[in-house]
């Protein structure tokens, strides 16, 4: 018989929410009608139910489009409301200048590198949400809402195949896309804003190196 922990009962189970969330989005349980839609639900999903939309950093209309390229008609409107979630938010400005700088760089980089192969406003929107996820202090497929490692490696092939191409010696995802980033506009190699409160921070970056 597993124990039940003091608090174990109100804690929001936003895993099983984002399973429900996402099988909203796509209308279809368990599934989608498209490689790319499962997996624009699943990051959607897994902000939406934490009142997070605004970490995705996607504009009102960049959302909208993605929605309609991807989600079923309505879905949004339809998902159930939680009380323990604040009201959903479009993206924010970022106050911190250095942290729009990145972003901003970060964006611009990616959707070059973007797969001809993919929509291009779907790049777009995953390069945003990237560059915001490189913002918060966990591992990217955490912040991204994800099961793993392997699904950030999976989706980078998808979308920005020269990004997995170029991580020959397996770094993680969030150092290896702040260093080529920064190899690529002139600057000195170094972690991404949010690896400082990453619990492996000094396992990516060693004192003295």
């Amino acid at each position: 018989m597993t124990e039940t922990l003091p608090g174990d009962a109100a804690a929001p189970d936003f895993e099983r929410r984002a399973a429900a969330c996402r099988d909203s989005l796509t209308g279809v349980p368990g599934g989608a009608r498209s490689e790319d839609a499962w997996l624009f639900a699943r990051l959607v999903a897994a902000r939406e139910v934490r009142g997070e939309r605004a970490l995705l950093g996607l504009s009102a209309q960049a959302f909208a489009g993605l929605a309609q390229r991807h989600f079923v008609a309505d879905a949004m409107a339809l998902l159930p409301s939680s009380p323990h979630q604040p009201p959903m938010q479009q993206a924010v400005p970022i106050a911190d200048e250095t942290h729009a700088a990145f972003v901003a760089s970060m964006c611009e980089w990616l959707i070059g590198l973007a797969s001809r192969d993919v929509d291009a406003a779907d790049a777009q929107c995953l390069a945003a949400i990237l560059a915001h996820a490189c913002l918060r202090p966990d591992h990217l497929w955490r912040d991204l809402g994800l099961a793993g490692r392997d699904d950030v490696t999976h989706m980078l092939t998808r979308f920005f195949p020269e990004v997995v191409a170029r991580n020959r010696e397996g770094l993680r995802w969030k150092k290896l896309l702040a260093r080529e980033l920064a190899r690529a506009t002139g600057g000195v190699p170094g972690p991404a804003p949010g690896c400082p409160g990453c619990e492996d921070f000094g396992f990516c970056f060693p004192l003295g190196n």
